[in-house]
């Protein structure tokens, strides 16, 4: 099913803390997110906001998925991984209640785009 993304500006860094670590209060803006797990804590966000001492991956881009998408659809996400999978680019999603969001480095933007028109998405930026 094609879809239609939207590229974010800026950049956003993932970063890993600790188990148990206590996360940065969110910033005022931006696209902020945070995962706790009995292994870590992940947050991700603007290279500012990133926690201090942190281990950090980045910069990545953002490309967000024209929603809100219906919880009953199925195969949204597999439909934009494979693509960029099989054009060696590696991800990393973020989904909220009404969309996904896919993260590519920085660097890969421009490939990111051209693998998902040519598998048949809309990319606006």
């Amino acid at each position: 099913m094609p879809v239609t993304l939207i590229v974010r500006p800026g950049r956003l860094v993932v970063s890993r803390l600790a188990p148990g670590s206590e996360p940065p209060a969110p910033p005022a803006d931006g696209f902020w997110c945070v995962t706790r797990d009995s292994h870590e804590v992940s947050v991700v966000s603007s290279p500012e906001a990133a926690p201090q001492g942190s281990r950090r991956e980045g910069p990545w881009r953002r490309l967000e998925v024209a929603g809100p998408l219906d919880f009953a659809l199925t195969g949204i996400l597999a439909g934009l991984a494979a693509p960029l999978a099989e054009a060696g680019l590696p991800i990393f999603v973020v989904s909220t209640f009404d969309t996904d969001h896919l993260l590519v480095r920085e660097e890969d933007l421009d490939g990111a785009i051209r693998a998902l028109e040519a598998a048949g998405h809309r990319v606006e930026r």
